[in-house]
């Protein structure tokens, strides 16, 4: 379903300088015997980035704020962060901590 005309996104939408695109993703599943089109890789990284917000906002939340994971998920900024961690956790592991 396409966005309704004149729709403006509040924050932005997420992109890909140095990494691969859904359609990308969703070829190489394909090749490795997955059934996926680039519409369930997005859903499913963006229910891999829902349950890590869940974890976050249930260790650092005020018990009386109400926050939507599947926003936060979608948000820019927090798919940047989570990037920049992952890139931070790769460049300081090496084989032997795995």
């Amino acid at each position: 379903m396409a966005m309704p005309k004149g729709h403006k996104s509040e924050n932005g939408y997420a992109t890909v300088k140095n990494g691969a695109d859904y359609r990308t993703i969703s070829e190489k599943m394909a090749e490795q015997g997955y059934k996926m089109n680039h519409a369930t890789a997005r859903n499913v990284f963006l229910s891999a980035l829902e349950k890590i917000a869940e974890g976050i906002e249930a260790k650092v939340s005020d018990p009386d704020a109400q926050y939507e994971p599947s926003r936060i998920a979608k948000h820019p900024s927090f798919q940047a962060g989570i990037a920049d961690l992952i890139r931070d956790l790769d460049s300081t592991l090496d084989e032997s901590d795995i």
